[in-house]
């Protein structure tokens, strides 16, 4: 399991480490809308999914808003923030934040995407920071788990995975 702190403290991810070339395991959280999305939702895609703990924090607020800005450069490239932000908050945080090309998505109600890529804090009931990218073939291409959670990740390896993602 990786090796991830909060605020220098040691947590516990809940569910399976996800490594580079493995299946990208499928999850269920909610939209905006309050309408189920999964993964298979965006077969056929590229996607960079990014966790992180809540899109009220300075961190998460400047990591979507990175990723947001980015997406243009990315052509075909889908963009997920998975969060257990209510999805009531997370819409009126991407009004206020002008976010357009990033769909952000509540896990709120089972952690299914939490507990599938090892990304669930046990002691926080949050999500610690990772990205993924996951090719159009649902193998995923590149995993960042990063090691304090209250640190950004690194952005530029991550959208470079995604552009050379196929």
């Amino acid at each position: 399991m990786a090796n991830v702190t909060f605020k220098g403290n040691q947590i516990t991810l809940l569910g399976n480490e996800v490594k580079v070339g493995d299946k990208a395991p499928n999850f269920t959280v909610l939209a905006n809308d309050l309408s189920e999305v999964t993964l298979n939702d965006t077969k056929g895609q590229v996607r960079l999914i990014s966790a992180v703990p809540s899109l009220d924090t300075g961190v998460c607020d400047a990591e979507t808003r990175r990723f947001n800005e980015e997406a243009n450069s990315l052509g075909n490239v889908k963009i997920l923030t998975v969060s257990v932000d209510l999805p009531f908050a997370q819409k009126r945080w991407c009004a206020a934040a002008g976010i357009e090309n990033v769909q952000t998505l509540s896990d709120h109600r089972d952690l299914s995407f939490g507990e599938a890529y090892g990304v669930a804090i046990q002691e926080l009931r949050l999500l610690t920071r990772a990205v993924f990218v996951v090719d159009s073939t649902d193998t995923v291409v590149y995993v960042e788990y990063v090691s304090e959670a209250t640190n950004h990740p690194n952005y530029e390896a991550a959208l470079e995975a995604a552009k050379s993602a196929k």
